[in-house]
């Protein structure tokens, strides 16, 4: 509201510098004009009047632009009729003009401007001075359609530009809100896979205490120990993930691949051995791919924990020149069709689906499936940029 205020003053500033310069000109130029024209009506008080009022109603022009055109054409006609040398107040009837074609649609402006072109057009044939008759018609004409058509460009013009901007500006709300859903979905995903792995492994081991308790409680200590480790490790990573969402909040380091012993160590506590085998020489990878990898294999050994009924899986990382592959397989027998059927579990989750969600918007791809020799397997390809 304050700069719209703001913008109306300065153009009310403007519009009286304006008509206070072809004021000016008009006084001073019209007796020029009459010493070029002999059969003129000489230049008196009544034609001065008429000069001032043309030029002060231009004070108003972006407020009321088709009342100043009225009040011009009817002053400038006046002028013509009687006589008066043609000069400088057609100076204002062609800013009027102009300003009709850029403040007012169109259908409008064309009306408007039409009438001040006739009514201007009656002292080529009723005139106190010498009557010029329809040779008069192509210069007055000149001084409405020029004025009229470049204002028409110039609002046309403005109003792509306006529209242009619009669509920028949508567009940019619109790419802010697809990265805010994004993110909502990233962190969704995130917070789904801490979750489920942490809460499988508490379960496990809470079973196993359970199972210890009754017969060697001093045993079920160890299953009570990594409980509390797990749940602890678990809480700590969802506080990192969740931390992206709180404003200024700084992230903590993203998982990788690094973490994967910790992992292993984290699901010996629950019951399941988990043997690691990396492949090729190890090296830094983009954290996208890396927190990728890490989060299959930490989803296909939580379903293995969940599901498979084995105590062991083996977990593949393969170092390639172009790609990075991690394969998780397991011997769990008759389990392979129910974790197929995870991913449009509605109670499961979305474990088979984030995976893949995950590995496709990396140009990678997943497999899923029963393995040759028995079980379940995992298998993801993530493409690398090449190093060469």
């Amino acid at each position: 509201m304050w700069r719209e205020g703001q913008r109306g003053w300065r153009w009310a500033a403007a519009d009286v510098v304006l008509a206070l310069v072809l004021l000016v000109i008009g006084q001073l130029g019209t007796d020029l004009a009459g010493d070029d024209q002999p059969g003129s009506r000489p230049v008196d008080a009544a034609c001065r009047v008429l000069i001032v009022v043309a030029a002060l109603a231009l004070t108003v022009r972006h407020r009321a632009p088709a009342a100043v055109l009225a009040v011009v054409s009817v002053a400038t006609t006046s002028y013509l009729v009687i006589g008066y040398p043609y000069g400088p107040i057609l100076l204002t009837l062609l800013v009027a003009v102009y300003t009709v074609a850029t403040r007012l649609p169109v259908r409008p402006a064309a009306l408007a401007t039409g009438g001040a072109f006739v009514l201007l057009l009656t002292h080529a044939f009723v005139s106190l001075g010498p009557a010029s008759g329809w040779t008069a018609a192509l210069p007055t004409s000149a001084w409405v359609v020029v004025p009229f058509a470049v204002g028409v460009v110039v609002r046309v013009n403005r109003e792509t530009a306006a529209r242009s901007l619009e669509e920028e500006a949508r567009s940019r709300a619109e790419q802010a809100r697809r990265r805010t859903d994004e993110e909502r979905l990233r962190i969704a995903q995130e917070v789904h896979d801490v979750v489920g792995h942490g809460l499988a492994a508490i379960s496990m081991q809470a079973e196993i205490a359970l199972h210890l308790l009754p017969k060697r409680p001093e045993q079920a200590e160890t299953a009570l120990t990594a409980i509390s480790r797990t749940s602890r490790e678990a809480l700590d990573e969802l506080r990192v993930t969740l931390g992206a969402v709180r404003q200024g909040a700084e992230r903590g380091p993203v998982p990788g691949l690094a973490r994967l012993a910790a992992l292993r160590d984290r699901l010996a506590g629950a019951g399941l051995a988990v043997e690691l085998r990396v492949v090729g020489d190890p090296r830094e990878l983009p954290a996208a791919v890396d927190l990728a990898a890490y989060r299959v294999v930490q989803e296909a050994l939580t379903n293995v924990l969940r599901h498979a009924g084995v105590s062991d899986a083996e977990v593949t990382v393969d170092y390639r020149a172009d790609e990075l592959t991690v394969e998780v397989t397991d011997r769990g027998a008759g389990a392979a069709g129910d974790r197929i059927d995870l991913a449009a579990d509605g109670v499961g989750g979305h474990g088979l689906a984030g995976m893949r969600e995950r590995v496709a918007a990396l140009g990678g791809r997943l497999t899923t499936g029963p393995h040759a020799g028995g079980g379940f397997r995992v298998y993801a390809r993530l493409p690398l940029e090449s190093t060469t």
